[in-house]
């Protein structure tokens, strides 16, 4: 009896981790829409390059995933794309340039 409650416990603890990995994964690239005041800004997320690009200033930008103390960060160092749940802002020249923005579902 002991020895199958054990093989029962490993056996609910893999199907659980497999199962939780599985959330874990991103699609490649995904298009994510923010209201920021009147403003939209439209993200397209690339996961597996970790970068976005979004028009700003009448330009297509690129920005790289760089590191962040807290949320996502995406710069080439003049614009920054920050992003931490459901909400987001812009900066350009470390000047926030776009604010208050929510992620639409």
């Amino acid at each position: 009896m002991k020895h199958l409650f054990v093989a029962t416990s490993v056996f609910g603890v893999t199907a659980v981790l497999m199962l939780a990995g599985c959330s874990l994964v991103q699609p490649k690239s995904e298009t994510l829409h923010y209201q920021c005041g009147t403003t939209r800004l439209t993200v397209m997320q690339d996961n597996r390059q970790d970068k976005v690009n979004l028009v700003l200033d009448g330009k297509q930008l690129t920005l790289p995933q760089v590191r962040a103390a807290s949320g996502t960060k995406y710069s080439d160092g003049h614009y920054s794309f920050w992003s931490k749940g459901n909400s987001a802002f812009v900066e350009r020249d470390e000047k926030v340039i776009i604010n208050d923005c929510v992620l639409i579902k």
